[in-house]
């Protein structure tokens, strides 16, 4: 028994194991879910009273013309508005009534379109709710077809096709719509010929030119080569519409070493002693060029980078612009001031209007 229990106690000492607590899991630790909801799937198509009752179909198809017409109506009524409600300078009464009836006329023009849509969507367009899977764009043939297949399965939903009296009076909303719109913007515009307005400013002979703002003449001898100065026509504040007027007429004049001017033998008298002058407004969309490199002579506007080299006439060598800036004909007076020879002899500004020259 002694041998037994010393062998049984030495057989225990030499199992001994280290026993350690179950780790313990926090009850933040994020797990998997074995009782996830079930996707529940889309709930069953309810039909409307316009499926069911093709009376009520028609009816509803009624109402959405009904929308378009007042749109047509409401945008002959702005152009109408704005005909027979001019504005009187002067008179605030005009303007009141302008605005007045010429918002209303243009609410009802657009209002319409918007409620018509809504309506026609809500009552009459496929109301079935769908799940598409995503998958990537492919520019495949097969992609192509499916994309007419939807446009093919949008116009057999909306019923755009087959519903011609909805069809034809939204076109006829969407095509008066714009006419408002295209009124009052021409009336921004003279009556008269913009090109003969854009070739007629302030300029004239012997016409001094001064700085601006200051209004101060200036002299050959004031202008250094390599120095350019903002100049506007003498008398610009006396003008009817000096903001206008400038808007025109405003130059850029600067002085170069004559030996790199490149002139033609037509405007060889149009500078003097390497003093040029040109255009300040961008022949591209109108905005001011106001920025000279006088080592290379080039202008810069900085609307849209459009640049024009001083030494062969403000020709573009690079940007949008399609045609140079005009050069105004300049010479001095008997007192040495700088004076302009003549107008431009081509409209200033952007080149979109229709120009003979």
């Amino acid at each position: 028994m002694a041998q037994h229990d010393n062998g049984g106690e030495n057989a225990a000492a030499g199992s001994a194991v280290e026993k350690t607590e179950p780790r313990q899991v926090s009850s933040g630790t994020a797990v998997v879910s074995s009782d996830a909801i079930p996707n529940p799937g889309l709930p069953p198509h309810r039909l409307r009273v316009t499926d069911l009752d093709e009376a009520k179909e028609k009816q509803a198809a009624r109402r959405v013309s009904t929308f378009f017409m007042l749109s047509i109506i409401g945008s002959a009524f702005a152009v109408v508005a704005y005909i027979v409600f001019p504005i009187v300078p002067g008179d605030p009464g005009s303007v009141r009534l302008n605005t007045l009836f010429l918002g209303l006329g243009i609410t009802l023009g657009l209002l319409p379109i918007g409620l018509g849509a809504i309506y026609w969507a809500k009552a009459l367009m496929n109301s079935e709710e769908r799940i598409e899977a995503r998958h990537s764009t492919r520019g495949t043939e097969s992609t192509r077809a499916a994309a007419v297949e939807v446009f093919r399965l949008g116009n057999e939903e909306s019923g755009f096709g087959r519903r011609s009296l909805i069809r034809n009076t939204l076109l006829g909303a969407l095509v008066l719509t714009p006419i408002p719109a295209i009124a009052m913007f021409r009336d921004l515009a003279p009556a008269e010929n913009p090109v003969e307005l854009f070739k007629q400013t302030l300029w004239d002979k012997n016409t001094r030119l001064v700085r601006d703002p200051s209004g101060t003449p200036i002299k050959a001898s004031d202008v250094t080569i390599g120095s350019v100065f903002h100049v506007v026509p003498e008398g610009l504040d006396e003008a009817d519409h000096p903001l206008e007027e400038k808007a025109k007429a405003a130059v850029l004049l600067m002085r170069l070493n004559p030996a790199d001017l490149n002139e033609l033998d037509e405007r060889k008298d149009w500078s003097y002693q390497g003093i040029v002058a040109y255009s300040k407004i961008c022949t591209h969309v109108g905005c001011p060029v106001a920025l000279y490199e006088q080592h290379t002579h080039h202008l810069l506007c900085p609307c849209h980078q459009s640049t024009f080299d001083v030494t062969n006439h403000c020709e573009v060598i690079f940007g949008p612009a399609k045609r140079p800036l005009p050069q105004l004909p300049i010479t001095v007076d008997a007192e040495g001031y700088l004076i302009a020879q003549s107008d431009f002899t081509e409209p200033v500004g952007p080149s979109f209007w229709e120009r003979s020259a």
